[in-house]
C-alpha cells in the first residue's frame, strides 16, 4: 500500500531544500543542464562565472551577487533533478530553462533535432508528491508563455524546433516494445528521464519552466534496434547550438 501523496500536498516538508535558509543568491534566471558534456561546454563559453560544488555537480553563478544567470548540473533521473530544482527555487530562481537530451521514439524526430515538450507523460515516481495526477493519463506541462518565447527565439536564430509531447521514465533499461507502443499511442514522440517531475515541481512552487531537448538517439527503428547518435556530427553541432541559444534566451529574460 502506498501513502496517498495527493492528500498531503498542502503540508510543509520537514526537510527544507538546500539553500532555503540563505538569502537568494542565484539570480532569477537559471539554466538546469542534465549532461556533463554540456556543463563543460558552458563552463568554457561563459565569462568568468563563479563556480562551486552543487550536490554531486556544479553551480555556476554570475560575478555579481544580484541578478544574472545561474547554470547548474549535471543530474540524472527525476529525484535528483528535482533536488537541484528545489534548491535553485529556494535560492531565488523564478524562470528556469531545462537543457537536456532525449531519445526519439518515432520517425518524426532524428538525431540532432531540437524539441520543446508540449507536455510530459508521467512514468516516474516523483511527480505524485507535487501534484494530483490524472489516473488515465498522468501529465505535467511547462509554462506555455516561456515555451512559446523559447521557440520563437530559436526560430529567430535560424534553428528548427519541434513541439511534441514526451514520455518521462525512471527506468532507462526497461523501455520495452510494449511500453514504446503504449506511449506512442498516447502522443509521445520522445523519451527522457526528468521533465515530467521538473514541470510538476515548477507548477507546485509557482515558478516558470520550459525545456529544450536535443535528440541524441532513437528507438524508432522498425527492426527494433537502438540507434545511438552521441558521436554523430549532427548531434554535436546541435548540442553547441542549443547551449548558445538557451543562454542567449536566458539573457533576454533578465
Amino acid at each position: 500500500m502506498n501513502y496517498p501523496t495527493w492528500s498531503d500536498l498542502n503540508n510543509e516538508s520537514i526537510v527544507p531544500p538546500l539553500g532555503a535558509r540563505l538569502a537568494p543568491d542565484v539570480g532569477s534566471v537559471a539554466v538546469l543542464v542534465s549532461t556533463e558534456p554540456d556543463i563543460r561546454y558552458l563552463r568554457i563559453t561563459l565569462e568568468k562565472p563563479k563556480t562551486q560544488g552543487f550536490f554531486m555537480g556544479t553551480l555556476m553563478t554570475p560575478e555579481q551577487d544580484s541578478g544574472g544567470i545561474s547554470v547548474a548540473g549535471p543530474y540524472i533521473g527525476a529525484p535528483y533533478g528535482v533536488m537541484l530544482l528545489e534548491s535553485l527555487i529556494a535560492r531565488g530562481a523564478r524562470n528556469i530553462i531545462v537543457l537536456g537530451w532525449c531519445g526519439a521514439i518515432t520517425s518524426d524526430l532524428a538525431c540532432g533535432d531540437l524539441l520543446i515538450p508540449d507536455h510530459a507523460i508521467v512514468d516516474e515516481g516523483t511527480s505524485c508528491n507535487y501534484k494530483v495526477l490524472d489516473p488515465d493519463l498522468p501529465c505535467s506541462t511547462p509554462d506555455k508563455t516561456l515555451s512559446d518565447g523559447l521557440s520563437a527565439h530559436l526560430k529567430a536564430e535560424g534553428l528548427n524546433v519541434h513541439r511534441h509531447p514526451i514520455w518521462t521514465t525512471d527506468a532507462i533499461y526497461r523501455e520495452t516494445f510494449q511500453k514504446l507502443a503504449w506511449f506512442k499511442d498516447r502522443g509521445a514522440r520522445a523519451v527522457e528521464m526528468e521533465c515530467s517531475a521538473l514541470f510538476a515541481v515548477a507548477e507546485y512552487r509557482k515558478v516558470n519552466i520550459t525545456a529544450l531537448l536535443i535528440v541524441s538517439d532513437s528507438l524508432a527503428s522498425g527492426s527494433g534496434d537502438w540507434n545511438p547518435g552521441f558521436r554523430k556530427k549532427t548531434f554535436k553541432t546541435a548540442r553547441k547550438s542549443a547551449c548558445k541559444s538557451v543562454m542567449s534566451f536566458a539573457e533576454k529574460l533578465l
